[in-house]
């Protein structure tokens, strides 16, 4: 291995938490959850604690409460019976020597009438429907038209993030990372391309900030602040696009700088897709921001190891690698060859393509 290499398997300090190396497992939604009460189980167990040699585990997306939810399947994390699934997950990954945060999830409008409680719209900003679909029974699906958040609703929806942060800290997690990225219910208020509102959290760019401030506030009101960070991706998704991505990321950094948060987790460039997709300086977004800065989007050793050597990144963030890789980071510290991922079994189903993925064995790698 070169010495260039060793610098993914230097530990790192993330506020009182040491990671044994910089290898994060991204979110990666699975819609493996109990029918019905939407919890997880030992399938889940078993599948995070295969890859628990990651420096830190993010949940796949967890949502924060029934409103919240957007695809089927998905676990939440504001039941009894989920805090005790998601239990039994943070239990194997810590008997296998891991650490795990949970990702704090609302959707906004991306979602379907068929899985809000009495059908109801999904709720956004403002009532601008998203051009893009979900995952039901029967495969994909547009979204639902979604009704705009009254203002005196917001408030429910902050308690609701303190509530699944609580949640989060008797599931035995070891942090929470609130998700504000990819279109969802953050990223929609503060892209103007879908927030129009006219009120205290549209308008101007601190307005439209203004619910991604106070939701960290809420689990700030539970979690020591190195314990709690947030994902954000500049470029717009599902026509959730902002006009200005500079200027906006800009003063949203700077105020998760201020409440000092634990880390930044950034998509750079478009999720899944090219790293360029808009004029956004990254550079300038991590030397705002002195926490821990978690790199993401289509990286691979090669990349993460210059990210991290020229001191780019702390810490890079794997997710399609993780899926089918349990063991990435041996893989990645031996040169060694990956697996490929199935993408007939992504989304929905059991043990196939979610636990069978096979573990590195006597491999001859050149490192």
């Amino acid at each position: 291995m070169t010495a260039n290499a060793d610098v993914l398997f230097q530990p790192y300090q993330l506020g009182d938490l040491t990671l044994p190396n910089r290898l994060v497992m991204a979110p990666l939604t699975r819609n493996r959850a109990k029918p019905g009460p939407l919890a997880p189980y030992a399938l889940h167990a078993e599948y995070y604690a295969q890859r628990a040699s990651a420096g830190l585990l993010i949940s796949e997306g967890t949502q924060i409460s029934r409103q919240g939810q957007g695809y089927i399947n998905t676990p939440g994390i504001y039941s009894p019976e989920q805090v005790t699934g998601w239990r039994e997950v943070t239990d194997a990954v810590h008997k296998a020597g891991g650490r795990i945060f949970a990702q704090l999830w609302h959707v906004g409008r991306v979602s379907h009438v068929s899985l809000q409680e009495n059908g109801a719209s999904p709720v956004g900003p403002s009532a601008i429907s998203a051009k893009t679909k979900t995952f039901l029974e029967n495969g994909f699906a547009d979204v639902s038209a979604p009704r705009a958040l009254e203002l005196s609703e917001i408030k429910q929806i902050l308690r609701d993030y303190e509530n699944a942060a609580r949640n989060a800290k008797e599931a035995g997690f070891d942090g929470i990372e609130l998700h504000g990225a990819n279109g969802y219910l953050l990223d929609q208020f503060m892209k103007d391309g879908s927030n129009k509102r006219t009120d205290a959290y549209g308008g101007s760019i601190e307005n439209r900030a203004r619910l991604t401030v106070e939701a960290l506030e809420a689990a700030l009101k539970v979690w020591d602040k190195n314990r709690v960070g947030i994902r954000l991706a500049p470029a717009g998704v599902n026509d959730a696009a902002d006009s200005n991505p500079q200027a906006l990321f800009s003063h949203v950094v700077k105020r998760l700088d201020a409440l000092g948060i634990g880390f930044i987790h950034v998509i750079e460039g478009a999720t899944g897709g090219a790293r360029d997709a808009v004029d956004v300086d990254y550079v300038a977004l991590r030397e705002a921001f002195g926490g821990t800065y978690i790199a993401n989007n289509g990286y691979n050793r090669d990349m993460a190891v210059e990210a991290v050597a020229n001191g780019h990144a702390d810490l890079v963030a794997f997710g399609r690698l993780y899926l089918s890789n349990p063991d990435l980071a041996e893989r990645f510290r031996r040169n060694a060859p990956l697996n490929e991922p199935n993408r007939a079994t992504f989304y929905g189903g059991g043990a196939e393509g979610y636990t069978d993925y096979p573990f590195l064995e006597n491999v001859n790698a050149t490192a």
